[in-house]
């Protein structure tokens, strides 16, 4: 959710008991502002709030021109100082994968992971590295976790130019109600995997201009996402159950839409037995 419309957009998602209070969404107002002046973003997102044990870390986004550009995360556990994350990579989403369990509250914290599982320790460090893994790294890995499994936008939100960059579609008005309830009207915003799958019959029914997600009607376990109507239909909440804490919601007719997470940075595995 986009720092300008963040107190109305806390309201908008603030269904499911999660939420800011009236003393950090002051802060954030200002900071978040600071924020985008002092690293010259295009435009600053407000991503959720990573609950630990012994404290939070609060996330926000930037965004370039390219929406589709990988984003600049930063975190802060006051809502005032931020600290700029590095870029994910492969080797951090792998050594993040095997730790469990809650997060400390403390980015230099550092997890063992020889007492996870040796075996795998040795191989995604080799050998003469530490078998160490910091928090910030751990924070980093889910932040993209998170962004790449329920990270969604409307259909039609954004267009594909011929030159392949991705920008907002200024002629998107919103979602009717009717399309609104449907799964297959909203799309993960990360690189597309389904669709590369799809045959050359699909792909001739699908705009390539705004059809170049996957939808979230194909995702697995299948009733992973939760559709509501709320505020007597004039609002649209969708709530993933694998990431609880995960709050996505649009007001159909209009450009308001967002998501932000408010939770323990951990997978629900149990899921698929839930269902």
């Amino acid at each position: 959710m986009e720092a300008p419309s963040l107190p109305a957009a806390l309201e908008l998602a603030a269904g499911g008991g999660a939420g800011l209070s009236p003393e950090k969404r002051a802060v954030l107002g200002s900071s978040l502002a600071l924020l985008q002046r002092d690293y010259r973003f295009q435009r600053v997102w407000f991503w959720g709030c990573i609950q630990g044990v012994r404290g939070s870390y609060y996330v926000a986004q930037g965004l370039g021109p390219d929406r589709t550009a990988p984003r600049k995360c930063l975190y802060s556990l006051n809502c005032v100082e931020w600290s700029l994350l590095p870029p994910v990579t492969k080797e951090m989403l792998a050594q993040a994968g095997q730790l469990k369990g809650r997060f400390q509250g403390d980015p230099s914290f550092e997890y063992d992971c020889t007492e996870i599982n040796p075996e795998v320790a040795e191989r995604l460090f080799g050998d003469g590295k530490e078998p160490i893994v910091k928090e910030e790294t751990r924070l980093i890995a889910t932040i993209e976790e998170i962004d790449r499994a329920v990270g969604i936008v409307p259909r039609g939100a954004f267009v594909k130019t011929p030159l392949g960059s991705v920008h907002e579609n200024r002629s998107f008005e919103g979602l009717s109600l009717t399309e609104a309830k449907k799964l297959s009207s909203y799309f993960h915003f990360t690189e597309p995997v389904n669709l590369k799958n799809k045959t050359l019959l699909e792909k001739a029914e699908l705009d390539p201009s705004i059809d170049f997600l996957d939808s979230l009607e194909h995702d697995i376990p299948q009733g992973s996402w939760i559709i509501q109507l709320e505020k007597g239909g004039a609002l649209v909440v969708l709530r993933n159950l694998l990431w609880l804490g995960l709050t996505f919601y649009h007001v159909p007719m209009t450009k308001q839409y967002g998501y932000v997470y408010f939770g323990t940075g951990e997978k629900n595995i149990d899921l698929p037995f839930m269902l």
